[in-house]
């Protein structure tokens, strides 16, 4: 089967709809009836405009402060100005950006995209080598710095690239009244009278400046970021995208799942992920929204704010729901203000659906994106939601399910690998040739990137995934690498050999086990190789279980025989 939009490029205003969306038998293609006409500006651009409309209108509500779009606007541009005329940010630089969810963290993102520089966000899990990477491969030149991670990220400046640290601290924005919340300990320290390192800045000195920006002069094929995503290889690859890539994904998304200036976004994803930058952040700026913002996941404090700010948008994945449905008295709350709950990246428990639609009349709309598709890709119909399926492809994509080896389609309901081209998927990996000749091929003429998804279609065109050529783990929607995470292993002075592999986690959905070699006289036990992976990486690709055998199982060739492992592991459980 060929699941297909023949509307492969993104280009038109919403259209007015010729018909239902259909699968036509024939060929079992999907069908479209709408088109998406993708804005020839640039992301920030949207909030100037936001600003001009909503001047006094809440952009962003951080606890018990309220921040407006006129002010919101106006911190970018001052900062915008700092980043050209003290840090010298030139059109086309790389800036990362290095925090927690909190206001600053979207100031300094849409200053990026102001000064006409490249936006690069990083996990605010990594250590100081992963960092080290980010910011050498990228070549960024100043970093955005959340306080409590300025140690991360101090000793780099001058070693590489980076030429300096613009920090900020989490409790500056939270204002003087809780109202009432629960505000965690590590979110309330303010900014010091000064730092205690060269090269950096404090965030509140550099707005005080009042520095105003040169003409904005980026366009919609102008860089917009460069978010990194795991690799085979073992290092994290960075996804090149536009203006116009990432414009696209966020314009369809709020039109297939509708939102407008009244959508108020509970935004507690991490900003540093697309879920989170896309679904909230781009699509509430573009919409004239309000986001609701946490720094991190908390149930009860999720719970207050959607009643308290009649949330209507949750991008969450299901891990959340299951902890968010399973707190006490969660049923006395007033959640009639939801009107969308979307996510995907992991299977939903039977038993949220049930309660989503028995108690609030709604469904989990499950979508499928990766950051080289700049989030959004396929999604369910709002009107025809099923269950356990990645949706169908939305505007102006083609996806094909095809052999992974002849490329050739397969027919429907066999599995395949996912193959797309659409106007939102990344230009290329950032300075990896060979990635890229790994991850584009040319069918009918047409680029289309290869996902590494493994997927069947049903009848009426929905894809449904089912396994993953790649080797990524999946924890708690956090992508995580075998290689890369093997690679780091050894490093360690007792460890021979790994092999790292997926096994089935109630919570996580999957976690991270390695099964490892000691080297001759070595006497490390489970939990010292665990408490070394804690203090090495960052926590989502941390090992979780850890097993020391004698030897690993090999194939003919000499390679380690992970998926054999991953088998014998699921089976071993399962029993």
């Amino acid at each position: 089967m060929v699941y297909v939009h023949p509307h492969p490029t993104a280009t038109g205003v919403i259209e007015r709809p010729t018909g239902a969306l259909s699968v036509n038998p024939a060929h079992a293609s999907y069908v479209p009836t709408r088109t998406v006409h993708v804005p020839e500006t640039s992301v920030f651009y949207n909030l100037e405009v936001a600003a001009r409309r909503y001047p006094s209108k809440t952009a962003i509500q951080f606890y018990g402060a309220a921040y407006t779009y006129a002010e919101l606007l106006r911190d970018v541009e001052h900062m915008a100005g700092y980043l050209q005329q003290v840090c010298a940010v030139q059109r086309g630089d790389r800036v990362v950006v290095f925090s927690q969810n909190c206001p600053q963290f979207i100031a300094a993102y849409f200053a990026i995209l102001r000064a006409d520089a490249v936006m690069v966000p990083a996990n605010a899990m990594l250590r100081l080598d992963e960092m080290e990477h980010i910011i050498s491969d990228s070549g960024a030149v100043v970093a955005f710095v959340a306080q409590e991670l300025a140690a991360q990220v101090a000793p780099l400046v001058g070693k590489t690239c980076l030429r300096q640290m613009i920090v900020h601290a989490y409790g500056d924005a939270l204002g003087d009244d809780d109202a009432g919340l629960s505000v965690p300990d590590w979110l309330r320290p303010r900014s010091p009278a000064a730092l205690d390192f060269v090269g950096g800045a404090l965030w509140n000195a550099a707005l005080a400046q009042q520095l105003q920006p040169a003409p904005a002069l980026a366009g919609p094929d102008d860089l917009c970021m460069l978010p990194y995503t795991s690799g085979t290889t073992g290092k994290p690859k960075a996804c090149v995208h536009t203006h116009r890539t990432v414009m696209t994904s966020f314009v369809g998304s709020s039109l297939w799942r509708p939102t407008n200036a009244a959508s108020v976004f509970l935004a507690v994803a991490p900003l540093f992920h697309l879920l989170g930058l896309q679904n909230n952040v781009n699509a509430a700026v573009f919409n004239g929204g309000t986001l609701v913002l946490m720094p991190r996941w908390d149930r009860e404090t999720a719970a207050e704010l959607i009643e308290r700010h009649g949330v209507t948008f949750w991008a969450a994945l299901p891990t959340m729901l299951v902890d968010f449905f399973s707190q006490p008295g969660i049923e006395q709350r007033d959640l009639s203000s939801l009107a969308l709950i979307t996510g995907g990246g992991a299977a939903t428990p039977q038993h949220i659906n049930n309660l989503l639609k028995e108690r609030y009349g709604l469904d989990y709309i499950e979508g499928y994106g990766m950051t080289e598709t700049a989030s959004f890709l396929c999604t369910n119909p709002l009107h025809k939601p099923k269950r356990g399926c990645l949706g169908t492809p939305t505007f102006g994509v083609d996806a094909r399910v095809v052999d992974p080896q002849t490329l050739e389609p397969v027919e429907q309901g066999e599995v395949g690998e996912i193959v797309v081209h659409a106007a939102q998927i990344m230009l290329g990996y950032w300075n990896n040739a060979k990635a890229n000749a790994e991850s584009f091929v040319v069918i009918d003429g047409k680029r289309f990137f290869r996902t590494g998804d493994l997927a069947s279609v049903d009848e009426e065109g929905f894809l449904f995934m089912r396994d993953r050529l790649k080797r990524m783990i999946n924890a708690s929607g956090f992508k995580v690498w075998p290689a890369e995470v093997e690679a780091a292993l050894g490093g360690h002075p007792s460890i021979l050999e790994s092999c790292v592999i997926a096994v089935p986690d109630p919570h996580r959905g999957e976690t991270v086990m390695a099964v490892v070699t000691l080297r001759a006289g070595a006497s490390d036990s489970v939990e010292d190789i665990l408490a070394w992976c804690r203090d090495h990486m960052a926590i989502y690709k941390a090992p979780r279980i850890v097993q020391i055998v004698d030897s690993l199982p090999k194939s003919a060739t000499g390679k380690i025989a992970w998926r054999e492992l991953q088998e014998e592991e699921r089976a071993r459980r399962a029993s």
